[in-house]
Parts: C-alpha cells; structure tokens; sequence
C-alpha cells in the first residue's frame, strides 16, 4: 500500500479510514462493516489472518549484543514472517547514533508505508523520526521513547517503574514474615532513566513492609561480566541478607557465578526481563533464582502488528476505536515456578 505525502499525513492526523474495525489480538481485520450491525460503529472480526493492502515496514533496531536485544531483532522478523501481506526491510542493527540516523534516512527514501524503530537513544533520533513523521510516515517507537509525541504514531514499550514494583512486592510478600529481612539490590547502569525508574519502583514497594531494609544497591552494566564482578563485591561487604533483585538476566549469570564461587544460598534472587536460563533456573527449583520480572521481547512482534494495522487504516483487537492507541505499555508479570510453564516460549537465549 503505498501512499502519497498527503494520503499518509492524512491516515497519521486525520480520521479514520472506512473499513476500521474490531481486531483480533495483534491483528488486523479485512473484512467490510457488516450491514446487519446495527450500530454501524466497528465490524465483528472473523479471521484476522487474512491478507489485506500490501505494507511495507522498515525496521531499525539494536545491534544485537544483548540477550534481550538480539530477541527484539527476531521476534520483529518472526512477527513479519506470519503476514504475506508484509514485507520487512530491517537494517543492520547499530547502537551507533549516527550510524541509525543513516539507516532511518535510507528507510525513508526507500518509500516504507510504516517505520519501526528501536532508538539507539530515543533523545538523539528523534529528528530523524519526525523527518520520517513529516514525509508521511507513521513511526511505530519501540521501547526507548523520542523526545516528542509529534516523533511517533504509536510508542510501544516495557514498564520499568512496574517492574521494580512488582519484583519489591513478589519479594515483601515472601519475606513479610522475617524479623528484621534484609534485600539487596543489583541494578543497571545509573546512567539511564530505566534504571532509575525500576529502582524507584523497587523501593515504592519495599516501602509497604516495615520489616524489610534494603542494606545495599550497586550498578553492574547489563553484562555477564559486571554482574560477576558487582556481585562478587557484595556478597564480599553483605555477610547476610535473604534476598537480590537483579536488574537484568544477562548480568544476573554473571551473578549467579559469584554466588556459586562464594558458596552461598542463604537467600533467593529475582531476576529481569525474563530470559530463557532464568525460567529454566526457575522450573528446576534447585537454585537462588526463584522469580523474574518481565520486559518482554515480543514487543517487537506487537510493533509489526501496529505496524501492519496503522499500515492498512485499521484498529486493535478488543478496542472500540477506529485507530490505534497512541501509546502502548506492557505489563511487568512476575514468572513464578507457579506459572513458569505459561512463560517459557517468551523466554530469550
């Protein structure tokens, strides 16, 4: 479906365009208003799946030298491989400003109906998502959110004050009854809002348990390495404390290592963004790691879904809007040995 400047910047600002409708979850409808509905307002979607109008997306995203980073990059391009209706342009994914703002700029000249992008550094992109923005094409922003609304259609991302939340009271709620519990944290690079806001989130929670002190918190930088490292030094300068919350799966096998090495298991250890080793480490119940807190990957697969659905002037699945929503966040779920079973398929290597 290719669109002139004005047919675009009228699907991104103007109303909505005849045939939107009721989706299934993460699909697009393409079936016409149904003449018996009375209300004459949405369509009931039937089979979701089947082809529409021809969209193409282009996707720029990280460079994969991440666990967490490398599953955004394949759940995009498995996303896009269930729609004939989709073809995906995907750049070489780069963690280098400039270099992203040239493949953003070869996007747009290539004549995408729809653009995906994963910011290297939402702040520093941003120009180049409103450049797309103005010549007519819809920005779907993944994750690391520009500057501006007026950058992106649609923002789709994690909750990390949720997360923090929501691992401090998984956490509250199995030590609520120790006298006097102590938990430690080991968080990401100081030098980024997430981090700052899964460790407010984190105390917000701690803050419902009087009983609970947080001893420690040391900043590790995402990988194996520094959480090795960091959590050398803290079992090193914490004799006894009953529980970790780990920013990152990642650095949390780094973690796990010093732990190992140390020789302790006197407390257990939440984990973040629900990686593949953690959930296993999870099911087999036979070490610290008990929880993980979701940042899911498949947020790239819902992207390619809004993609599409902006792409061919459609809504989302339960909404009653002819339109996307303008901003989408995902829940933060705690996988549990409870519920690790349902998780499992979203877990990333």
């Amino acid at each position: 479906m290719k669109m002139n400047g004005m047919g675009r910047r009228g699907l991104l600002f103007g109303g909505a365009a005849a045939g939107a409708g009721v989706f299934l979850a993460g699909c697009t409808s393409n079936e016409s208003n149904d003449d018996d509905n009375d209300s004459g307002t949405a369509n009931q979607a039937a089979n979701t799946d089947e082809p529409g109008p021809a969209v193409t997306i282009g996707f720029a995203g990280p460079q994969a030298d991440h666990g967490w980073l490398n599953a955004i990059n394949e759940e995009a391009r498995r996303r896009a491989d269930e729609y004939e209706d989709v073809t995906l342009e995907i750049t070489e994914g780069s963690n280098d400003t400039a270099q992203q703002i040239g493949q953003i700029e070869s996007l747009i000249n290539s004549g995408v109906d729809v653009l995906v992008v994963l910011p290297a550094d939402g702040r520093s992109l941003t120009q180049a998502a409103l450049s797309a923005m103005n010549a007519g094409i819809p920005v779907i922003n993944l994750d690391r959110v520009f500057d501006t609304p007026q950058a992106y259609r649609c923002w789709v991302g994690g909750d990390n004050y949720g997360m923090g939340l929501n691992a401090g009271h998984y956490i509250g709620e199995r030590l609520k009854d120790v006298p006097n519990a102590k938990v430690v944290e080991l968080s990401g690079p100081d030098n980024l809002e997430l981090t700052v806001q899964r460790t407010q989130g984190f105390d917000d929670a701690l803050a419902n348990y009087s009983n609970i002190e947080k001893v420690a918190r040391q900043a590790a930088d995402f990988t194996v390495e520094s959480g090795q490292s960091v959590m050398a030094g803290l079992l090193q300068a914490q004799p006894e404390f009953h529980a970790i919350w780990n920013h990152d799966d990642d650095q949390g096998v780094g973690a796990e290592r010093a732990i190992d090495q140390a020789g302790r298991d006197e407390f257990f250890m939440v984990g973040g963004a629900g990686s593949l080793h953690a959930m296993e480490q999870i099911k087999a119940d036979n070490g610290v790691i008990k929880a993980t807190v979701l940042y899911p990957p498949t947020m790239a697969a819902s992207a390619i879904d809004l993609a599409r659905a902006v792409g061919q002037a459609k809504g989302v699945s339960g909404l009653a809007e002819f339109e996307i929503p303008s901003s989408i966040t995902l829940y933060s779920a705690v996988v549990t040995k409870d519920n690790v079973e349902q998780y499992l398929p979203t877990g990333f290597n």
